[in-house]
C-alpha cells in the first residue's frame, strides 16, 4: 500500500478528511458514491469486521507501525496518508482520536421490511438530531439486543463521524435504515408500537402487557420537544419511565437504554 507523507494541507486526495462536509460525504444525489469517516483503531476494526470497505487512511506517523499496523494490513492497496499530530489536526480541524481516521464507502441500506423481518424488538428514532445521542442510542441498542433501528428522515445520520465514534462502532452491528413511511404502517409488518412519552394515558414501562408483546417498536423522540402528538395518539402504547425526586424525564439516550433493557424480548417459553 502507498504511504504518502503529507507536505501540504491541499495535497490531492485529502479532501475527504479536510474540505468535504458531512452532507457532501453522504452524497444524497449519488448514494453509491457516498463516504463516511470512521475514527480510532477500535472503531475502524469493528467496521472492517462488519464488511465495510475502506478507501483511504489518515494516521499519525507513529501509528503506522503501532495502533494502525493491523488496520493497514487489512485495508489492502489504499492510500495511507501520514504526518505529525499537529499537521493532521490542522488538516481536519480537530485532534484525531487515537490518531487514526479511515474513509469508508457507505453501504446500500436494507429496506424497512428487511430490517423488521423476524425482529422482535426494534427502535424508531424520531427526529433526534444530536450526534452524541444517536451514537449512544445505537450503542445501547446493540448491547441490549435490539434487532433493528429505523430513523425518520429528520434524524441525524448514524454514519456521522461523531455518532460513529460515540457508538464505538455499534452502528455497524445493528441493521438500520431510514423510515420512508408512517410509523403506524409498521402494523402491517406485525409490529405494535410503544411511544416513550409523558402523557395522561401513559402506562409504566414495567407493565406486563408490554413485556408480553411478541414484536414491539420502541419510539424515541427528540431531545427537547419529545414525540409529535400525532405519533403519541396513533401509538398502541404510550409508555413512561417512573421517576423519583421530582425529576420529570431523562435524556433521550439514557431513556433509550432503560427502555431497551426493560422491554427486551424475553426467551420464548418451551410450549410457545
Amino acid at each position: 500500500m502507498p504511504i504518502i507523507e503529507i507536505t501540504s494541507l491541499d495535497h490531492p486526495g485529502l479532501e475527504t478528511f479536510s474540505s468535504l462536509t458531512e452532507a457532501q460525504l453522504r452524497n444524497r444525489l449519488e448514494p453509491t458514491k457516498g463516504l463516511f469517516i470512521a475514527e480510532s483503531p477500535k472503531v475502524i476494526k469493528v467496521a472492517l469486521d462488519a464488511g465495510y470497505h475502506p478507501t483511504s487512511l489518515l494516521c499519525e506517523r507513529r501509528h503506522i507501525t503501532g495502533d494502525a499496523a493491523d488496520i493497514i494490513t487489512r485495508c489492502g492497496d489504499i492510500p495511507i496518508y501520514t504526518g505529525d499530530r499537529d499537521v493532521l489536526a490542522s488538516l481536519t480541524g480537530y485532534t484525531l482520536t487515537r490518531g487514526v481516521l479511515c474513509s469508508m464507502r457507505r453501504p446500500t441500506l436494507p429496506s424497512v421490511e428487511e430490517v423488521c423481518n423476524d425482529a422482535r424488538r426494534i427502535v424508531v428514532i424520531d427526529g433526534v438530531v444530536d450526534t452524541t445521542n444517536i451514537g449512544a442510542i445505537f450503542r445501547s441498542a446493540a448491547a441490549m439486543g435490539i434487532d433493528g433501528v429505523l430513523l425518520t428522515h429528520d434524524s441525524c445520520d448514524p454514519l456521522n463521524r461523531r455518532a460513529v465514534r460515540v457508538s464505538m462502532g455499534s452502528v455497524f452491528l445493528v441493521p438500520w435504515t431510514w423510515l420512508d413511511r408512517e410509523i403506524e404502517d409498521l402494523h402491517s409488518l406485525g409490529i405494535r408500537t410503544a411511544a416513550m412519552a409523558l402523557a395522561d394515558k401513559s402506562i409504566s414501562i414495567d407493565n406486563p402487557r408490554l413485556m408480553s408483546e411478541p414484536r414491539l417498536a420502541i419510539i424515541m423522540g427528540t431531545e427537547g420537544d419529545g414525540l409529535p402528538q400525532t405519533t403519541i395518539t396513533r401509538a398502541d402504547y404510550v409508555v413512561r419511565i417512573p421517576m423519583s425526586h421530582q425529576v420529570d424525564s431523562l435524556n433521550v439516550a439514557a431513556a433509550a437504554a432503560v427502555a431497551f433493557w426493560q422491554l427486551r424480548a424475553r426467551p420464548k417459553s418451551p410450549e410457545a
